[in-house]
């Protein structure tokens, strides 16, 4: 499972393989009772579940790990100011358990749709020990009418969505501190309404730094889901960005108390916590000394 993997929409073709990781994903984690109709519960996933229906697919190497949906309730655009969604089941296949793809699965909705909400039985302790990992918190209880067994209703808040700008100089990150603050970040913040990532990171940089970075001169790195720094617990969204002048000299605005190139060790101390992904994901890169 160390292929790169893919987020996309789900597609009429994957109705077999889906259905197949469906049942073999339920049956090693929901506990239905003895004797419940199989057939007529995939029926119901390929016919009124699927069909129609936002849904999404991770793949590893060309092959479907994983299902995400239906989404109801939420009008997602792109950029995480939807209404929120309803998530109606969360699926990985079992050979792909534990290696990130329904954490993915569910950063991808969120970045599309914002809060999220979902069911869970009482009796998945595995199922339920994941979601709290990723934020979830109980919202209220009930008894299915098919089962007759206890679900569990969570609920998680849209993640703060942010931009980051990824300058290494040396094998050492650029980071900044705010006024007040004793912690480091990457240099970028958060959007303005109506602004793409790229333009939120150009005006930051110019504030924050004094650099002039063209939109057209950054370029995707990667994305990194992880708990906001002094939040109370709520999930961070940050787009990282490579590209823009190498040899600057920053000039920092009024908000930003200093700057700083750390190396691996000061980055994990002196950073907040999304920095340790950062550093990993540059490490992987080559761009940093591991």
């Amino acid at each position: 499972m160390s292929s790169e993997m893919i987020i996309r929409r789900y597609r009429a073709s994957d109705q077999g393989v889906v259905t197949d990781l469906w049942s073999r994903a339920v049956e090693r984690t929901h506990p239905f009772p003895d004797g419940a109709d199989w057939d007529e519960r995939a029926r119901v996933l390929r016919e009124r579940d699927l069909a129609g229906a936002e849904s999404w697919v991770a793949e590893r190497g060309g092959v479907v790990v994983g299902l995400l949906g239906p989404l109801r309730g939420g009008s997602g655009d792109g950029d995480g100011d939807g209404n929120g969604a309803s998530v109606g089941g969360l699926f990985v296949a079992p050979e792909a358990r534990k290696s990130g793809v329904g954490r993915e699965l569910l950063e991808h909705a969120a970045a599309s749709h914002g809060a999220l909400s979902l069911e869970v039985s009482e009796e998945n302790d595995a199922a339920r020990g994941f979601f709290a990992h990723l934020g979830f918190t109980e919202r209220g209880r009930r008894t299915d009418a098919e089962t007759g067994r206890p679900l569990i209703a969570l609920e998680r808040a849209a993640p703060l969505k942010s931009v980051g700008w990824l300058h290494v100089r040396d094998g050492r990150l650029l980071s900044v501190r705010t006024r007040g603050n004793d912690t480091f970040y990457l240099p970028g913040g958060k959007y303005e309404p109506g602004e793409t990532a790229r333009e939120a990171l150009s005006r930051e940089l110019g504030e924050e730094l004094g650099l002039v970075v063209p939109t057209g001169e950054l370029s995707e790195a990667f994305v990194i889901h992880d708990v906001a720094h002094g939040k109370n617990g709520r999930r961070l969204h940050m787009t990282c960005f490579t590209g823009g002048p190498q040899d600057i000299a920053p000039a920092p605005g009024r908000e930003i108390a200093e700057f700083a190139w750390f190396d691996r060790r000061e980055a994990r101390e002196r950073c907040a916590p999304a920095h340790s992904q950062v550093v990993n994901r540059l490490i992987a890169q080559g761009r940093m000394p591991g």
